[in-house]
């Protein structure tokens, strides 16, 4: 398997990605937001006088709806059986795009969500303004999830290790045990706890501000601390890591710094050039398929 970015379709996908091989899947669609998303490509432009990264205008919801639906469909023949999707939405299509999810994978293979919050405050001058994001995860039959991961993990409370974390083991790990249904289970201090399902430690300031060196103008640019988190979540080093609306390349460059394989693909020209100059500015090697070439399959 090689790195490769894509210039087509979501819907194309299967022609270039062998069925079963794919071990973590993030899928960051557009929203059903309504608008056309501008970018910031020079410096000095502002984002309203910037090209267009892609239109997210649908007539319809069911439309999007069945735009979407087709894509996951595409993205379940690839996953392996240790796969898993992460499906990034927001309030306006996330619930139905659910429904679509537990028809497509089967309800019990909903394996749980991600509750993101970016910082950005709240805009709304009706109701409560939405200042979250949902990343659904959908697995096949035996979905990785690495816990033990340090991007899982955050310290204990100051109170919580002088009250609890007062024994230490052969190595000098200080360490508390709790006894739960007849079973002993022992923490270390220094592994942290589990950080749970709500994340509000990856800002999107990081990847949106002009003044930050992640940022690469596009629109809707994920901070890559938290694609790093889903990668060392949900796959193995050496594995396959796929992004079929990759915008500006953030998975990808999420993967390689972790030693995965990606395969990044979207529509957008504008997208496609900003995910390039990104990893060649970086060093990472790719090969590149252009959607008006021949179709080969790449992993």
């Amino acid at each position: 398997m090689k790195n490769t970015l894509i210039h087509g379709d979501a819907i194309d996908l299967a022609a270039h990605v062998r069925q079963g091989c794919v071990e973590l899947a993030y899928l960051d669609p557009p929203f059903a937001v309504g608008v056309q998303f501008q970018a910031r490509t020079k410096r000095g432009e502002s984002r309203a006088s910037g090209k267009v990264a892609y239109d997210d205008t649908w007539s319809s919801l069911e439309a999007y709806l069945e735009w979407l639906e087709a894509r996951i469909c595409v993205i379940y023949t690839l996953l392996s059986e240790h796969g898993t999707m992460w499906l990034h939405l927001d309030h306006r299509a996330v619930h139905e795009a659910k429904a679509i999810c537990d028809r497509v994978f089967g309800r019990d293979h909903f394996f749980g969500e991600i509750i993101w919050v970016p910082g950005n405050g709240s805009k709304s001058r009706r109701g409560p303004g939405a200042t979250h994001q949902t990343l659904l995860l959908y697995g096949r039959d035996e979905p990785i999830w690495n816990a033990r991961d340090a991007a899982l993990r955050e310290p204990y409370a100051s109170t919580s290790q002088s009250m609890h974390f007062t024994r230490r083991d052969d190595r000098g790990r200080r360490f508390r045990e709790r006894t739960i249904n007849g079973r002993t289970y022992r923490y270390y201090a220094d592994e942290g706890r589990a950080i749970g399902s709500v994340w509000a430690d990856c800002p999107a300031m990081v990847a949106n501000t002009p003044l930050r060196k992640e940022t690469t103008g596009y629109p809707t640019q994920k901070p890559l601390k938290l694609l790093d988190r889903i990668v060392r979540a949900s796959s193995r080093p050496g594995a396959l890591v796929l992004d079929p609306f990759c915008g500006s390349g953030t998975t990808l460059a999420a993967a390689a710094a972790n030693d995965r394989v990606f395969i990044g693909n979207d529509s957008s020209p504008l997208a496609i050039t900003t995910t390039r100059n990104r990893l060649e500015k970086a060093g990472i090697s790719f090969l590149f398929q252009e959607k008006t070439k021949a179709r080969e399959t790449f992993a």
